[in-house]
């Protein structure tokens, strides 16, 4: 099936687009009305998650309010070690926990990856869902946690302030990180292999915590399991190609790095400028973001205008050209932010980059 918009995905292959495409990190979520009456009578998060008529109502209703340009899958991160079978609850007002945390070699050596059409059938028969519904008229973004944002939630036992736990583990046991790390990289790839299978045009890495390591860490325990997702998820070629997107929060310092995995396209947050990384990535991937989410408590006047700036940032690092740019925020929407703010913000970046393809 032809797809009706595919300025997402022409921009991830760095080609010519009539206007930059927009969607947004969390563009699902509690900020919608919609949302929050869905979530009242599912009764919890994972209640929704894991029931597919569910998860592809919630991952269309931005799209019935907003023109963007790709949907994402209405899933969470933490869906894969769930299905290693680590218990997997929310405590509300605390976030994720997991009943079963892995802290030591005994605990580790229990992991094994999840069938995909099994353990994780119910976001395999979402993504086939979704696809069908969408009906052509934007792709359908898959994704996953990196493996090392999966391994500080499975060591810790749910978020962190500091990340002692597995810290402790990377200076003491690098070894058992990295038997970890091994088996949740098989995982993620296999998760993101059978989402492409199942209809996911494109696919996203969140590093969420990869910010947190030290250069020397980074490289160590995120940036070699990165390199191997993008060596190793199937990708196809040419206009059938699925691209890859790698989105690391705090992850800055680590452009030309992450630009040279072979990865299509990278997430950059609010920390770094869009013509920094242009510069520094070289032309080698495609770029998405990277409008500081709370711009989205400021007026309307406002976001259009630091929409503007981050547009002209892009374009001016860029020879003049838009191309190859993806337009988001540098991470994701908070739920008590104003929805009519956002189709502000989807309307400036049309606005304006079909305006400055006018110059």
């Amino acid at each position: 099936m032809a797809l009706k918009n595919d300025r997402f995905l022409r921009a991830l292959r760095r080609e010519p687009v009539d206007a930059t495409p927009v969607w947004l990190m969390r563009q699902a979520g509690r900020y919608l009305p919609e949302y929050r009456a869905t979530r009242k009578a599912a009764g919890s998060f994972l209640a929704m998650a894991k029931n597919p008529e569910i998860a592809c109502e919630v991952t269309l209703q931005p799209l019935r309010r907003f023109p963007l340009d790709a949907a994402i899958l209405f899933s969470d991160i933490l869906t894969v070690p769930d299905a290693m079978g680590l218990g997997l609850y929310f405590v509300e007002g605390e976030g994720p926990k997991f009943e079963r945390p892995v802290r030591d070699a005994a605990a580790v050596a229990q992991l094994a990856v999840p069938d995909m059409e099994t353990e994780l059938g119910y976001v395999m028969d979402a993504v086939r869902l979704i696809r069908r519904e969408l009906d052509g008229q934007v792709p359908l973004i898959g994704f996953s946690g990196s493996p090392w944002t999966l391994a500080c939630y499975m060591v810790e036992g749910g978020g962190s302030k500091d990340f002692a736990r597995i810290k402790a583990m990377a200076y003491s046991e690098p070894a058992l990180l990295h038997r970890l790390l091994d088996i949740t990289t098989d995982a993620v790839i296999a998760y993101l292999a059978a989402q492409r299978a199942a209809g996911a045009q494109a696919l996203q890495v969140f590093d969420t915590w990869g910010g947190v390591l030290s250069p020397a860490l980074y490289r160590e325990f995120s940036l070699r399991y990165l390199q191997r997702i993008a060596r190793e998820v199937p990708s196809g070629k040419g206009a059938e190609r699925t691209p890859l997107i790698l989105f690391g929060k705090g992850c800055g310092q680590h452009i030309e790095s992450l630009a040279a995995t072979g990865a299509d396209a990278l997430g950059i947050d609010w920390t770094t400028s869009l013509g920094d990384a242009r510069s520094r990535s070289g032309g080698q991937v495609a770029l998405q973001g990277n409008l500081d989410p709370t711009t989205l408590y400021a007026s309307p006047e406002a976001i259009r205008t630091e929409v503007r700036k981050a547009l002209d940032d892009y374009a001016h690092a860029n020879g003049g050209s838009r191309d190859g740019h993806v337009f988001n925020l540098g991470h994701g929407m908070s739920p008590d932010m104003n929805p009519e703010h956002v189709a502000v913000l989807v309307d400036e970046v049309h606005r304006y980059s079909h305006r400055q393809a006018a110059v």
